[in-house]
């Protein structure tokens, strides 16, 4: 599992688990930001900038809605996701 250093990643009881289960369960730990190797970020920035980073949601299921409709707008535009998968320097190769 590659994990980014969020503090729900590395609280006590995470680490408890990832060490009471080494025998199947790797964990490589990324920064906590780290564009350059995790395409996600390039995602999390696109819907930032498309108005998820200044939206004040009055519940979790707006929240939601939001993110989804966010997400639906970049799945159509694949030359962004193809983007934040080129500024990690990584290649999708079919099996």
């Amino acid at each position: 599992m590659i994990w980014d250093n969020l503090n729900r990643h590395t609280c006590t009881q995470m680490r408890r688990f990832i060490a009471d289960n080494t025998g199947w369960l790797r964990v490589i730990q990324l920064p906590a930001y780290a564009p350059d190797l995790n395409p996600v970020e390039g995602i999390w920035s696109l819907l930032n900038r498309g108005g998820l980073g200044n939206l004040a949601v009055t519940g979790l299921d707006q929240l939601v809605r939001v993110v989804k409709r966010g997400l639906k707008k970049i799945q159509y535009r694949p030359h962004l996701i193809e983007g934040c998968l080129a500024e990690t320097g990584l290649v999708l190769k079919p099996l």
